[in-house]
């Protein structure tokens, strides 16, 4: 058997609509899947799904409590600028930055951390 390659990657979110616009112009994808409980962004060879929970928590990076369970790196050429367009868009910046000078960690609409790196 080839090896497995990963062609989507989901996000649980209380509104998958916001959440795939925010991922789609960030990423520079496009929506190509709206449902009322899911929505799908293409970016590619890679899609991002937002998928609707009832009564949805976002994680609490860095506490424990509620946990990130995963979160996507994305490589960019300037950390300021790119930082600025994820605000822009509606991502928020964590309290807590391990390592600005290289990367900055953010949370999307619906909560989820990712980080963007030079």
């Amino acid at each position: 058997m080839p090896p497995a390659t990963v062609t989507a990657i989901n996000l649980d979110c209380a509104d998958p609509h916001d959440l795939a616009r925010f991922w789609a112009h960030l990423l520079g994808g496009e929506v190509v899947v709206e449902t009322p409980g899911f929505c799908a962004v293409t970016t590619g060879a890679l899609h991002l799904g937002a998928v609707r929970v009832e009564n949805y928590q976002p994680p609490t990076w860095p506490s424990s409590e509620r946990p990130q369970q995963i979160h996507l790196d994305l490589t960019v050429d300037d950390l300021d600028s790119a930082e600025a367009e994820a605000i822009r868009l509606g991502a928020t910046k964590a309290a807590y930055q391990p390592s600005p000078e290289r990367s900055r960690v953010l949370s999307d609409p619906a909560g989820h951390p990712f980080c963007l790196r030079a």
